[in-house]
């Protein structure tokens, strides 16, 4: 799907997106976890409850191929970003509550991701795809480390940190406008292969997300801005890494059949929260 070079862009759009997510990030974020556990735990199990349970559900009720089904699942299973807490602001929501579930689910991704795979994605295993969990994980880990240059540079240069925010937001669609162009350019027969089912499995990942994610923080008493907080957290997950752990750990014969489904999630999740926004701004 993509040739060596374009590889190399997307390796360093990926990069500059972590980047850009740690200068959004202070220890300040991760100390206020601390003091306030509450809603980002609340958060926490959220995410990492609800949506690889909808997706291994969706996967298996549609009868997905496993390709497709373990693509669902890693977007199922990864953490939020940056575009989570900027719905969040728009949506007149707990922003703080929104950065602090960001930066921890990044962080306990690197352990919980993996776990969570080989929970929900092994069944979908077989002798032709194996899930490489141990690829995933050191993508994971390495991917930290531009996250911390993010908020070194945020610590150190503000004004900067600014900018490298900005910037990174950038890489984030630019990943995925390099994915989409290449692909319909080059296979522009996806778009006939995609079924009702990949587009039910798209949009429903992140409808669900949102809709069970608020229903558990009602549930648990939290206040109406900080349940739109975790609505978004859930249910909006940071596509580009998901991507980007496809293209880094699986052959590249499948990456034509397994980008695609991420691909329509990132594109419906973003026209369905937008929707959203526009609702909770009318109704705040």
């Amino acid at each position: 799907m993509l040739s060596g070079p374009e590889q190399a862009l997307l390796a360093l759009l990926l990069v500059v997106l972590m980047m850009g997510m740690g200068a959004s990030l202070t220890l300040a974020d991760f100390r206020a976890v601390l003091q306030r556990p509450r809603g980002p735990l609340i958060g926490l199990a959220s995410q990492y409850g609800w949506m690889p349970l909808i997706a291994f559900t969706l996967a298996r009720a549609l009868e997905l191929p496993n390709d497709q089904a373990i693509s669902l699942i890693i977007v199922g299973c990864t953490p939020g970003g940056t575009t989570s807490n900027l719905f969040t602001y728009y949506a007149k929501a707990d922003v703080a509550l929104s950065i602090s579930m960001t930066a921890l689910s990044t962080i306990v991704a690197v352990v919980v991701m993996p776990l969570l795979l080989v929970v929900y994605a092994s069944s979908f295993s077989d002798a032709t795809l194996k899930v490489p969990y141990g690829n995933i994980t050191t993508t994971l880990a390495v991917m930290l480390v531009p996250l911390a240059l993010g908020m070194f540079v945020r610590a150190r240069k503000p004004a900067a940190a600014g900018t490298l925010e900005k910037v990174g937001s950038l890489a984030g669609i630019g990943v995925l406008a390099l994915l989409i162009v290449t692909g319909l350019v080059r296979n522009g027969e996806l778009l006939a292969q995609t079924t009702p089912a990949m587009y039910v499995a798209a949009i429903g990942l992140g409808v669900l997300g949102f809709g069970l994610g608020y229903l558990l923080a009602a549930l648990l008493r939290l206040e109406r801005a900080g349940r739109r907080a975790i609505a978004f957290e859930t249910g909006i997950q940071n596509s580009p890494l998901a991507l980007g752990i496809i293209l880094a750990s699986f052959p590249a014969a499948l990456h034509e059949r397994m980008l695609w489904l991420p691909l329509l999630y990132a594109l419906f999740v973003l026209l369905s929260a937008s929707l959203l926004t526009l609702w909770w701004r009318r109704a705040a």
